[in-house]
């Protein structure tokens, strides 16, 4: 499910790499750190941070689904318990230590706490509804946006609608200044920025497809993703957005200008036939949300 070839496997996951300057990317200029990159730099990079330093990050008032003060407790101190339950009920994250997939999990909640107790909102109503320990189509799609997600927000439809089609001529080639100067994409899966450590063509993100009809300003200024934040925790807390896997349209990350650096995005770059796949015959395009609106972000808290 995220596209990635047998010709293309990376080295085996190293979830406990240490941390020192050697291990990190040569810098966080990559747009995939984009609403990160700041966190990252007040981490203590000399050591992996510590869950209490990852929730010295959030802000204050970031609460659960249900409503608990949010923090990070080291996965080993936690009774063995439902992940989803004990954020609802408690606020406490398990989060285990060295641990970059954890880590990332933690900066997705700095970034978008609204979002993330959204889906921990859905997750826990969900919970004593399934069978067998089978998650729905619903809790299928929202964990797919967790992990692997993206949300791609742009004012030209036709952009949009290119790529739920995966016309990738078009969305990447034909339609390339759009992507300057009338779409932003912000990464919310965590294993999504897990793969940037080490990345390689074919990462696929799975997108929520979002189009706004608004000015440039809208898109561009810096309280942004804020203010999508504050919407989609209300929109995802109710079905209709993401409510099965076939709601997230799939979007190989190299394609979007600027964002593969190993070399020239060219005609040759495009044809890659592995990474920007055409659509299978029995295909449904995923659907592209329309977004009346995206108003001034809440105030802080505290």
């Amino acid at each position: 499910m995220n596209g990635r070839s047998d010709a293309q496997q990376p080295p085996g996951p190293r979830l406990s790499r240490d941390f020192p300057g050697s291990r990190i990317p040569g810098d966080w200029s990559h747009p995939c750190w984009d609403g990160y990159r700041g966190m990252l730099r007040r981490l203590d990079l000399a050591s992996f941070p510590t869950p209490a330093q990852l929730s010295g990050l959030l802000t204050h008032g970031t609460v659960s689904g249900g409503g608990a003060p949010l923090r990070f407790v080291p996965a080993g101190t936690l009774p063995g318990s439902e992940y989803e339950r004990r954020i609802f009920e408690t606020g406490e994250v398990s989060t285990r230590e060295n641990n970059w997939h954890d880590l990332f999990n933690a900066l997705a909640w700095c970034r978008l706490p609204r979002l993330k107790a959204a889906l921990n909102a859905v997750h826990y109503r969900h919970l004593d509804q399934e069978r067998d320990g089978r998650r729905g189509p619903r809790r299928d799609a929202l964990t797919l946006l967790d992990e692997s997600g993206a949300l791609l927000v742009s004012r030209n439809r036709g952009l949009l609608h290119a790529l739920a089609r995966r016309d990738w001529r078009t969305a990447f080639v034909d339609l390339r200044r759009s992507w300057r100067s009338e779409t932003r994409i912000v990464v919310c899966g965590h294993a999504l920025l897990e793969k940037y450590l080490e990345p390689w063509k074919s990462i696929t993100a799975h997108t929520l497809l979002l189009n706004i009809d608004a000015p440039p300003v809208s898109i561009e200024g810096p309280d942004f993703t804020g203010r999508l934040d504050a919407l989609l925790g209300e929109r995802l807390r109710e079905p209709g957005l993401c409510d099965r896997p076939g709601d997230l349209s799939p979007v190989p990350l190299a394609g979007i200008p600027g964002w593969w650096r190993a070399g020239a995005q060219d005609a040759a770059f495009y044809g890659d036939g592995s990474v920007f796949r055409a659509p299978p015959v029995a295909f449904v395009p995923a659907p592209v949300h329309r977004l009346e609106s995206i108003g001034p972000a809440p105030a802080a808290c505290g």
